[in-house]
């Protein structure tokens, strides 16, 4: 939390000029109230991190106020200042949902002390909501440590180096080949790792909310801003702060993005003041950024800033010698603690399982064994387990193009049909086609008039469409 804003009412006009002043040396911005009536007008047309109340005033009195200040706001943090004479009023006060209370007369070094308190709860209160909003349950999720010989092995232990600086770090690799947990790594390991790690999917928002979620807004800066909401920069202020697909932000966010990373200090949605954060920024990608720049969709200057360091994770089916360890890894994790009938798996299993082109990755490996672990009765996991089990490798399918077909409608039937292979998953089937779900929406909304052609049936996927060559995994 900033405290931006401070309002001191006090009937007392050297008490209160005394806390104001205070409060002004340590660069906050103060106004003040003689009774409480001004005060609650004052507080009805502006909104005030924290009010220093004064108990004790003729007309309303400082419970009366606090009333009335918790009614139209729970936001604001109330600070009793009382007598000694009136203790109790103060419990009661703090009952009725003020902070704290301080006694007069009050001394500097309280002041400063206090407001330390408030920062730091409030700090806690938005990491807090903010993980408790965003827990999906797979946070756990670790690579086992690969030998020498694997293709992680050295990314690995570039990773310790890395996590050292604060150099913005960019990781590129297909969509499931584990580029959050590089990320998670290089927190876990760096000089920041007492800070928060906040996490935002830029794919997943649309321009003015994703806007709003990187850099907050002020109350009433747009429709349903009821509140001022802090943004993931100013969450993760001395921490690090992941942007999830950075190449699916748009040119608008683009160039926000670059003044925080040069200058280090942006505004809130609706906002006037600067603010400064000090953020370490880890982004990952799974398009090739030099292709995106080449077609205008990506800055150049953004994408120097954030590749610093670059990070390459190779696909599965490039680094196939790590399957079995991984097999043997989500094996092991998934039947703990279960009553699984799986235990190990056979060898021929396994060379199956190398042998499959895994567009999916590393979550699709994952999804499959933790599927095995639930649904397979067997002792051990056996080749034919996995028959119906995998997925249909789409971009090693053939299909027949016949003269004069349009390239839009072979793309139809191709998503149409993945999503067949899917049972309707689109994230999934985004991830298979090599494009975003955000992408793969758009197109199904383009559809969406020609109704015969969105249902999928077996009429769609028996069309006798074909291409000699076969698809690329990267197409």
């Amino acid at each position: 939390m900033r405290i931006e804003k401070i309002l001191v009412v006090d009937d007392d006009a050297l008490s209160r000029s005394y806390v104001s002043e205070a409060l002004v040396r340590n660069g906050y911005v103060v106004e003040n109230a003689e009774n409480g009536h001004k005060a609650i007008t004052m507080a009805l047309n502006c909104r005030y991190d924290i009010v220093f109340l004064d108990l004790k005033m003729p007309g309303l009195s400082g419970l009366e106020v606090l009333r009335k200040l918790k009614k139209h706001t729970k936001e604001t943090i109330v600070v009793i200042m009382t007598a000694f004479g009136s203790i109790e009023s103060a419990v009661e006060a703090m009952r009725m949902g003020a902070y704290d209370y301080v006694i007069k007369p009050i001394s500097i070094d309280q002041i400063e002390f206090l407001l330390k308190k408030v920062q730091e709860r409030q700090r806690l209160i938005d990491e807090n909501n903010y993980w408790r909003s965003k827990v999906d349950g797979n946070g756990d999720l670790q690579e086992p440590i690969m030998n020498k010989r694997s293709k992680m092995y050295k990314i690995y232990q570039n990773v310790k180096k890395i996590a050292q600086s604060k150099a913005s770090v960019l990781i590129q690799g297909e969509s499931g080949t584990g580029k959050e947990i590089i990320a998670q790594s290089i927190y876990s390991q760096s000089k920041r790792n007492s800070g928060p790690f906040i996490k935002v999917n830029c794919a997943a928002l649309s321009e003015s909310l994703l806007e709003s979620e990187l850099f907050g807004h002020e109350r009433g800066s747009f429709t349903g801003a009821d509140l001022k909401r802090l943004g993931r920069f100013e969450l993760a202020n001395n921490g690090t702060l992941l942007l999830d697909e950075i190449s699916e932000v748009s040119p608008k966010i683009q160039s926000k993005l670059l003044r925080v990373l040069e200058e280090e200090e942006f505004e809130r949605v609706g906002g006037s003041k600067t603010l400064k954060v000090d953020v370490r920024i880890i982004a990952t990608t799974n398009r090739d950024i030099p292709v995106e720049i080449g077609k205008n969709r990506f800055r150049q200057d953004l994408y120097f800033r954030l590749n610093v360091i670059p990070i390459i994770i190779p696909p599965l089916r490039e680094r196939k010698e790590d399957i079995p360890e991984l097999v043997e890894y989500f094996l092991k994790k998934f039947s703990c603690g279960v009553n699984a009938s799986v235990k190990e798996i056979s060898d021929k299993a396994k060379d199956m399982l190398c042998q499959y082109y895994w567009p999916g990755n590393i979550r699709e490996l994952k999804n499959l064994i933790h599927r095995c672990v639930v649904m397979i009765d067997s002792d051990i996991l056996l080749p034919e387990h996995f028959e119906n089990m995998l997925n249909v490798n789409i971009a090693q399918k053939e299909y027949e193009l016949s003269s004069g077909q349009a390239i839009e409608d072979v793309e139809r039937v191709l998503i149409y049909k993945t999503l067949e292979e899917t049972d309707g998953n689109k994230t999934r089937a985004a991830e298979i086609l090599k494009i975003t779900p955000r992408t793969l929406r758009n197109k199904l909304n383009k559809y969406k008039n020609l109704q015969s052609d969105f249902m999928i049936d077996s009429d769609i996927c028996n069309r006798d469409y074909a291409v000699k060559e076969s698809f690329s995994g990267h197409q």
